[in-house]
């Protein structure tokens, strides 16, 4: 494989760097530049939630390659250098710093920024959980003791309160939702996280929606309930989701929506790419545009855009999926399970806490779970596959 004569990756991220470390596996020789936002190098962000964060994992093993690794890459590697602006027509990119970096392909992969409540950044104690700084910041107020109040019942808000109870803090959980991660997993599997929860000591706010952040002498002290009542924290993590960082895009003639639009080779215009958290693209298999926020994708997405830029281009259509461990338990999802799916345990006992489920609607199965068995719900997504497979269109254009 050829390909153009330079390229530039936008994120130091996990997708950025596997964009950059597939173009040089597959032949590419070529001038390549990696600009990353942070002064860190490439670091995986699903330790900083759990082994980071509980201080079991020291920041250095969070990195995805050491320097001599990086230096065999031959890339020009440009960190602490936000991207502010693109001229997609030019294909060159502008940073904070004033420097303007252009090539014939630029592949984005500048991931998500966390959301915040009115008032949180002016507020010592109050924490968002992002990057690694996030995670050693948060880390070092984890007290044994210390009145932990977990905002958010999604994925991150349920990994942070179980990190958290097991080092210590006495963690309250208020989410929205009936139990935690019911969007994700639907009710019957939620509600039986919700007791792993509860049986750990959390103590679980379901259907509680968040009104503020209360204060004293600057420090966070509360946090405010529409139900009137107002929760004592010492710490507290606001985990509501995440926006695609496409601010910096504005004015580049791209479409942007929910992160960067692209088609079903995730390809946003000629010449410019969208790998990992930032790209929605058109998944052939599903018909639909899809966005997704999870290590796995972000690593096979950005596989596939290296070949896409290479000339190699096959229309992206993989098998959602993403894993999470909380406690001792270890829950693999593939697909997109729904709250209305019907729900068959097929391998295992949900009272053993170790089992497979399939989610299935007209008789089609759309989601695979597997809790603490991971091998079996693997070998079951196969099912997943050959549905996209069988169902796929035709790749559709921006």
């Amino acid at each position: 494989m050829t390909g153009p004569s330079d390229v530039l990756v936008v994120g130091a991220s996990a997708a950025g760097l596997t964009v950059a470390e597939t173009l040089r596996r597959l032949g590419y020789a070529g001038a390549l530049t990696v600009l990353g936002a942070e002064p860190h190098l490439p670091y995986d962000r699903p330790p900083l939630s759990k082994h980071v964060l509980s201080g079991h994992w020291e920041p250095s093993r969070a990195t995805l390659r050491d320097p001599q690794a990086l230096a065999r890459l031959d890339a020009a590697l440009v960190l602490g250098s936000p991207a502010v602006a693109l001229d997609a027509g030019a294909r060159s990119v502008r940073t904070a710093a004033g420097r303007t970096l252009r090539a014939d392909a630029v592949v984005v992969a500048t991931g998500l920024s966390p959301r915040t409540l009115p008032g949180q950044a002016d507020l010592a104690g109050a924490h968002v959980l992002r990057t690694l700084d996030d995670a050693l910041a948060l880390r070092r107020e984890l007290t044994p003791g210390a009145r932990l109040v977990v905002i958010g019942d999604g994925v991150l808000g349920s990994e942070i309160a179980a990190t958290a109870r097991s080092m210590g803090a006495e963690v309250t959980l208020v989410g929205p939702r009936p139990a935690p991660m019911t969007d994700q997993l639907g009710p019957e599997v939620a509600a039986r996280l919700a007791r792993l929860h509860t049986d750990h000591g959390v103590r679980l706010l379901p259907g509680s929606a968040v009104r503020g952040l209360r204060a004293a002498g600057g420090r966070v002290d509360g946090v405010h309930l529409d139900s009137g009542e107002t929760l004592p924290a010492d710490v507290a993590v606001v985990a509501i989701g995440a926006a695609p960082n496409t601010a910096w895009l504005t004015g580049s003639g791209l479409r942007v929506d929910d992160g960067l639009v692209c088609d079903s080779w995730c390809r946003a215009a000629e010449g410019i790419y969208a790998a990992g958290d930032v790209a929605r693209w058109h998944h052939d298999g599903l018909g639909t545009l899809q966005r997704l926020e999870n290590r796995t994708n972000a690593t096979e997405q950005a596989m596939a855009v290296a070949r896409t830029v290479l000339g190699d281009a096959r229309p992206y259509r993989p098998v959602p999926y993403f894993w999470t461990e909380q406690y001792a338990t270890r829950i693999h999802v593939y697909g997109t399970p729904a709250a209305d799916a019907e729900l068959t345990v097929v391998e295992g006992d949900m009272a053993e806490q170790r089992f497979v489920a399939l989610y299935q609607r007209d008789g089609t199965v759309t989601g695979v779970l597997g809790w603490n068995m991971p091998k079996q719900a693997r070998l079951l997504r196969q099912r997943l596959v050959d549905a996209y497979a069988s169902a796929a269109p035709g790749s559709a254009t921006p």
